[in-house]
């Protein structure tokens, strides 16, 4: 089922892209110098295609390092919670060894009513 919906959904994008990077393949001059365009410190020829990938995977990356770090306070609570929740674990097991009962003679071993 799975593999169904993503290629119903992901064939259809697959053929966008694919067409979109036909279409454009003109090469553009990317400068990263907007003070001396003349004589640029740095400057690349590419595909549009490669350029609007490129674009595309670097904002998807900035994208999920952004998410990444404002999950920083979820991530430390359940670390928070886990090491609780072993504390009260590691509690609760030392108290069921305290209230084990212990073979004493002493006391009368207890006994059932029927109701």
């Amino acid at each position: 089922m799975r593999l169904l919906i993503w290629l119903l959904v992901g064939g259809p994008i697959a053929v966008v892209v694919m067409a979109l990077a036909m279409v454009n393949n003109q090469p553009v001059t990317i400068l990263l110098d907007p003070v001396t365009p003349e004589s640029p410190l740095f400057s690349a020829t590419a595909p549009l295609y490669a350029v609007f990938f490129a674009t595309l995977m670097v904002g998807v990356l900035i994208g999920g390092i952004a998410v990444w770090a404002g999950q920083g306070r979820f991530r430390r609570a359940a670390r928070r919670n886990q090491r609780e929740a072993v504390r009260w674990q590691v509690e609760a097991e030392r108290l069921k060894e305290e209230i084990r009962p212990t073979a004493d003679p002493a006391l009368p071993a207890p006994t059932r009513r029927a109701a």
